[in-house]
This record gives structure tokens, C-alpha cells and sequence, in this order.
């Protein structure tokens, strides 16, 4: 089994620890995790762990240190909130002195599949799955890269200690997931949950590449056989990558991408995929990727061959899968590809009143890029007993270091210079609350990507001005398209059109102190 010293260990500040597992294989972690009871193995042979209490982000307990320069640069609030440089370096203390008298587990990978643009990143910790998971999730390494590997970033992962002065130092809990970005170091404690690790580097990438004039996207992105690329933004829950998995077109990635001079290219070597009611027919693709290598979270397993119910909610509806991009047979195997020629926002509209596609003008991919809506139905949540709307700026503002306006910019640069075609399309609900077919939804994404609806006669949505097509090829009722033809009246149509109108113009109006340059409540709903 291997232990190899990577290079520049003397320089991690770490004292007393123990053997040192460096860049382990698949079969090495997994004998690990098994060892060390930390999961078990599923009927397809993929490894089973649970993340503890953590099911999901501690979203109020990131903090990045208030210090120049980045401090002149980070768009502080509620999303980024500061900590004192004094405080980071004893939870550093504290974060450290966690691997004393440890083993511990090192990953070096990369972020970012375009040379220009990618970052070495390392990761330390003590659970094997958590190096599991980094392995999945980013891009690995040759042995002859390995060689001369030296990480531009370090992420220190001790999740089993807690910051039991937290309190005194006035933060939210026990938790911390803390970022210094002048001395590249991210430490997390407290929480076991692995995505952590992935959205905390997808975090410095939003920091690093627009001050350098380059994009990060909080979407999925393929690539058709003639070269054309599409990128799907979309929040959890509106089929970001279901949607970009499709069988005729290869997969560059599923989450995370940038777009620099060279093209859009994705920051990951792998793909983490939601897996409550997964089902063989309706996602082959990600059903067939859950084999060995894999790792699966919080799921429920139903009897001793290792069956899991993907029904179960159990444990939590934010049951999930991460997987090397080499479980999806029609991948882009060198992760990147050309500049778009389309772009998809995806929502989830629960209130039954925005079309299933729209094309949009550039001022108005602008504002429902900045207004990044999707809405909870009612009942997926205790206490939801209505619909409930969430923006979310640029579909990732959980994520976004810099002003929502900043990605903006540049992402209307990029659409003007490379003439890119965008679109809104609705995968949530109709004025019956049913939702829009996979097929419906399909033969709407296909529409924009063979070009078909470009030679469509369009309708307009009154109180939003969207431009919607009357007719698509593969849509059975061409009726849907017009959300109003899906309502018994047409009372409570405009009045549900007009009250989400209300909601997303007090949404933008966090934006109206930005200057003109962002003013793009022109292009957004009127009442």
C-alpha cells in the first residue's frame, strides 16, 4: 500500500501525525473504509458512507478573514461574513492539532480543466471516504504531474473537532468553514459533510478567475457532435443534470464550469448527483454510473445484498452520489470544449405561470441571470404549505464571493462577443399543478438545440414581455407552451402572474444601487 511523501510536508504545520496515505487508488481507499467501518458496499459495489448529523452546506458558519487585499474585493453580508485574522489562526491551531498522533489522508488534484486557468488544490483529513470523495470530485493528477506537484491551495478538513470557544469569538456554532485568501488555506471543522470540500474550492474559483476577466458558472454543460456547446444554470432541484446528460451529446461536466479566451471548460473530474427517487428508466445514466468507485451518501439500505431504496427520505431528501465523469460512457474526456452557442437558465416555477421555454434578449438574460428564481412546492419541506420563491443571484450567490454584479458583467461581455442564444426554461409546474413532462421538457431543450425554434411564431406573456413559441416539434399539446391555456380561470391566472411579478421587483430591487450599468429592471416584469 502505498505511502509516499508529497511533496512539501514539512510545510502543512502539522506535528506527531501518524502514516501519512498519499493519493491513494480506488481499491486502497476502499479497503480503508471498510477497515475503518467508515462504509459499507452496495449491490452494484459502490461504497455507502453517512455524513453524520450534516446532511447538507452549514451555510452560516463560512467565514473569509478581513484582510487586504481581498478584502477590497469581497461583497460582504449574509453570504460572506467576516472573521478576524486573530481568530482564523486559533481555529488553524485548533484544525491542526486535530491530525496529532493521527493517520491522515492527502489528495492532490486539480480544479479546472483549462491549463490557463486551473488551480492545484491539496486536501488533508482523517476519513478515508472524505478522500474518496475528493478523488471523485476533482480532477486527478498523472503520476508524472504528481512529480512535480506543489498545491496553490490547502484545505485542512478536521472534521471531528469542534470550536468549543466559539461563543466567545462570536460566531454561529461549534462549526467552521473558514477561508484565508491570502495564504491560500481553508480550514473546516465540525462538519463531516463532503461537499464542504467541493463548494469551498467552486468558492475561491468564483474569487480568483473574474478578477483575472474570466467567468465561473454555477452550471452543467455538453457538447453536441458538430462542436456546439450549451450551458444549463439552475438550482437544485430544476434538472441541471439530468438535463445536460443526454446520450447524444457528450457531457463536459455537471456543475461547475469557466469560460476563459479558449471556451468553457469544467473545473471537476467528476459529478455529484441527487439520488432521492432515482429510477433506472427516467435517469439511466446517472443510475447506471452508481458502481464501484462511486460513493453514496445517507442513503437507506434494505436488506444484507446491499439493495438501497432510493425512496427512503429517512435519513434525508439530500441523498447523494459522487462519481468520476468516467461513469458516463459520453463524456468530453479532456473536459472542456469551444464557446456556447446557447445558454439554458432552468426554473422550477411552482406557481404555474411561466412558459416551459422562453427566448430571451440580452437585458433580460441579464436580469433573470441576477434574479436566479426557481420555487418550492409545497410540501417538500415541513412548514411549506404554499408555494415558496428563491433567488438565488447568478443560480449560486451561496457561492459567490464577489457582487452577483460582477459575474453579470462579464457573462453580457461573453454573450455579446460570441453572439450566444439564451434561454428560460420552466421544468416546475402548470396552472393544474402538474409538472412539465421529462418528454415535454426534452422536446423544449431539443427545440433550442437543433435550432427548431428559431423558426417558431412566438406569443408574448403578458406583465413579464417573454417570448414564448405557439408550436415545437415533439410537444403532443402545443397548447402548454401558453401557461395561461393550463388554468380553469383566467382570474386567478393574472393574478398569480402579477403577484410572482411583485416578488421578483422586490427581489431586484437590491440592485437598483448599482448604477446604471446594472440597471436591468427594464427588461424584468412590469406590473
Amino acid at each position: 500500500m502505498s505511502t509516499k511523501t508529497p511533496n512539501a510536508l514539512d510545510e502543512l504545520g502539522l506535528e506527531n501525525i501518524g502514516n501519512v496515505y498519499y493519493n491513494l487508488s480506488y481499491d486502497e481507499l476502499q479497503i480503508h473504509e471498510m477497515n475503518k467501518n467508515e462504509c459499507k458496499i452496495s449491490s452494484t459495489g459502490t461504497a455507502i458512507c453517512d455524513t453524520g448529523i450534516f446532511t447538507g452546506r452549514s451555510p452560516k458558519d463560512k467565514y473569509f478573514v478581513n484582510q487586504a487585499p481581498s478584502n477590497e474585493h469581497i461583497s460582504w453580508g449574509n453570504i460572506n461574513k467576516k472573521i478576524d485574522k486573530d481568530i482564523f489562526d486559533e481555529l488553524f491551531k485548533f484544525t491542526k492539532n486535530q491530525f496529532s498522533g493521527k493517520d491522515i489522508y492527502i489528495m492532490d488534484v486539480f480544479t479546472g480543466a483549462s491549463k490557463e486557468s486551473r488551480k492545484s488544490i491539496r486536501f488533508i483529513s482523517e476519513v478515508a471516504w472524505q478522500a474518496h470523495f475528493v478523488k471523485n470530485m476533482f480532477i486527478r493528477p498523472t503520476k508524472e504531474e504528481l512529480k512535480d506537484f506543489k498545491p496553490d491551495f490547502t484545505v485542512y478538513n478536521a472534521c471531528k473537532t469542534t470550536n468549543r470557544k466559539w461563543k466567545e469569538h462570536g460566531l454561529n456554532s461549534d462549526v467552521y468553514v473558514c477561508f484565508n485568501v491570502e495564504d491560500n488555506i481553508s480550514i473546516i471543522g465540525g462538519t463531516w459533510y463532503g461537499g464542504e470540500m467541493k463548494k469551498g474550492i467552486f468558492s475561491m474559483m468564483n474569487y480568483w478567475l473574474p478578477l483575472d476577466g474570466k467567468l465561473s458558472m454555477h452550471c452543467s454543460a455538453n457538447v453536441g457532435k458538430s462542436g456546439d456547446v450549451c450551458l444549463f444554470f439552475g438550482l437544485s432541484g430544476t434538472g441541471k443534470t439530468t438535463l445536460s446528460t443526454d446520450k447524444d451529446r457528450a457531457l463536459i461536466g455537471d456543475d461547475e464550469h469557466g469560460w476563459d479566451n479558449n471556451g468553457v471548460f469544467n473545473f471537476e473530474g467528476g459529478c455529484y448527483a441527487k439520488v432521492i427517487d432515482l429510477k433506472e428508466e427516467s435517469e439511466p445514466e446517472i443510475f447506471n454510473a452508481i458502481r464501484k468507485d462511486a460513493l453514496l451518501e445517507n442513503v437507506v439500505v434494505i436488506n444484507d445484498g446491499g439493495e438501497v431504496d432510493y425512496s427512503d427520505k429517512s435519513k434525508t431528501e439530500n441523498t447523494r452520489v459522487s462519481y468520476p465523469i468516467e461513469h458516463i460512457e459520453n463524456h468530453k474526456e479532456d473536459l472542456q470544449a469551444g464557446h456556447p452557442q446557447n445558454i439554458i437558465f432552468l426554473t422550477y416555477d411552482a406557481f404555474g405561470v411561466i412558459p416551459p421555454v422562453s427566448k430571451l434578449n440580452k437585458e433580460q438574460a441579464m436580469y433573470y441571470f441576477l434574479s436566479g428564481y426557481t420555487a418550492k412546492v409545497a410540501g417538500t419541506e415541513r412548514g411549506i404549505t404554499e408555494p415558496v420563491t428563491t433567488f438565488s443571484a447568478c443560480f449560486g450567490e451561496a457561492f459567490l464571493p464577489l457582487h452577483p454584479t460582477v459575474y453579470a458583467k462579464l457573462l453580457g461581455e461573453k454573450i455579446d462577443e460570441h453572439g450566444v442564444n439564451v434561454y428560460l426554461v420552466n421544468t416546475g409546474l402548470n396552472g393544474q399543478g402538474k409538472r412539465m413532462s421529462i418528454k415535454d421538457t426534452r422536446a423544449c431543450i431539443n427545440g433550442i438545440l437543433n435550432g427548431s425554434i428559431n423558426s417558431a411564431e412566438f406569443d408574448t406573456l403578458d406583465v413579464f414581455n417573454l417570448q414564448f413559441p405557439k408550436a415545437l416539434d415533439g410537444i403532443k399539446d402545443n397548447s402548454i407552451l401558453d401557461p395561461k391555456n393550463t388554468w380553469d380561470s383566467e382570474d386567478e391566472f393574472n393574478k398569480t402572474l402579477t403577484d410572482l411579478a411583485g416578488k421578483f421587483i422586490e427581489n431586484f430591487n437590491r440592485y437598483n444601487d448599482n448604477g446604471s450599468e446594472f440597471d436591468y429592471s427594464i427588461a424584468g416584469p412590469k406590473i
